[in-house]
């Protein structure tokens, strides 16, 4: 059974960084895209960032010159920076893959990020 394992969420000011990391219990190369969605409470699980196995990347208008989404696949593990961030950016940030053969869908556990002063 794949296992996706997100961390590195946590409490930040209005303008401040984090980085999350989403690890793959297995070679990330087994999967063909992957991104990062988050849950606002009240609101619909939105696609913030995705990366192709080959590297190219697509973000969301709202996040777009802030986040960085990479992987790293000698690690397992896939990431995403959140720079100047906002009050708008607090939800549940949830890392999802797919399979490269089975086509497949992955969902993590989900990491808190809030932005608050």
């Amino acid at each position: 059974q794949v296992q996706l394992v997100e961390s590195g969420g946590g409490l930040v000011q209005p303008g401040g960084s984090l980085r999350l990391s989403c690890a793959g219990s297995r070679t990330i190369l087994g999967f063909s895209d992957m991104a990062w969605y988050r849950q606002a409470p009240g609101k619909q699980r939105e696609l913030v960032a995705s990366i192709t196995r080959g590297g190219n990347t697509n973000y969301a208008d709202s996040v777009q010159g802030r986040f960085d989404i990479s992987r790293d696949d000698a690690k397992n593990t896939m990431y995403l920076q959140l720079n100047s961030l906002k009050p708008e950016d607090t939800a549940v940030y949830y890392c999802h893959a797919v399979g490269r053969l089975s086509g497949t869908g992955y969902w993590g556990q989900g990491t808190q990020v809030t932005v608050s002063s």
